[in-house]
């Protein structure tokens, strides 16, 4: 990833953070500690005028260095 891009997703996540603070407080409460594995993440998108999808996942071994990384992304 080139330096442009970095600031310019640095950017946005700012932006994102500015925009709603209490989701970025949650998912920063979540990760102060290590995920471990079995745990069900499980989202809801609820567009205007549908019906909610919701989908979830269990977290395999494989996943824990990911969350990891994206939990050093949100410093």
């Amino acid at each position: 990833m080139n330096a442009a891009s970095i600031m310019k997703l640095m950017s946005a996540k700012k932006q994102f953070s500015d925009n709603h603070p209490k989701f970025e407080a949650f998912i920063q409460a979540l990760l102060s500690r290590p995920m471990e594995e079995d745990t069900v993440i499980e989202i809801t998108v609820t567009r205007p005028g549908e019906k909610p999808v919701t989908a979830n996942l269990k977290v395999q071994p494989s996943d824990l260095e990911l969350l990891e990384e994206l939990k050093e992304m949100m410093k």
